[in-house]
């Protein structure tokens, strides 16, 4: 019998590669995809307590901070969707970051009407002052890899951002 995701994938067996290197089968990346995933949850909640904010208010700064490339800043519509939540639950999220210096919102120049979304300066520092060793841990473990094999890791995590993308909207 074989299992399937989350324990492992089909017919994978969870034995060291033929490299001698880790395995690279689906059990292996679920447990440290897991692993990674529980570390950043317990950061990004320490960083929300210390600045007497929800978790969801950290998922709006990330995506504030993120911002879209192709439609610039986000604004209040667009963080809802992006975060799934009702209009009412984005005002207090958004009201609760700019009392305390995480954002400001500022009005399109064509269109008043249009919010946009930024991480402001205060914010900014303090989020990069906390993540600070984090950033440190993350250039540690960069450095341990070449830049081929870097490629290669931001390629996955991007397919990866692109599957998880398409999985949510599919089931959203």
């Amino acid at each position: 019998m074989t299992d399937s995701y989350p324990h492992g994938g089909e017919g994978e067996s969870p034995e060291a590669s033929d490299s001698g290197g880790p395995p690279a089968d689906l059990q292996s990346f679920a447990v440290q995809l897991r692993r990674m995933n529980a570390a950043f949850n317990r950061v990004t909640h320490d960083f929300a307590r210390s600045q007497n904010l929800h978790q969801t208010d950290v998922l709006a700064l990330i995506a504030i901070l993120d911002g879209d490339e192709r439609e610039g800043p986000l604004t209040p519509g667009r963080l809802r969707e992006h975060l799934n939540l009702t209009s009412g639950a984005v005002t207090a999220c958004l009201d609760r970051l700019e009392r305390n210096g995480h954002i400001r919102r500022t009005r399109d120049g064509h269109d008043r009407r249009v919010v946009h979304l930024h991480y402001a300066p205060h914010g900014m520092a303090v989020a990069r002052e906390f993540f600070r060793p984090l950033a440190r841990s993350t250039d540690a473990a960069r450095s341990r890899f070449d830049e081929d094999e870097l490629r290669t890791i931001v390629r996955f995590l991007g397919a990866m951002n692109e599957e998880l993308a398409d999985l949510l909207r599919r089931e959203g």
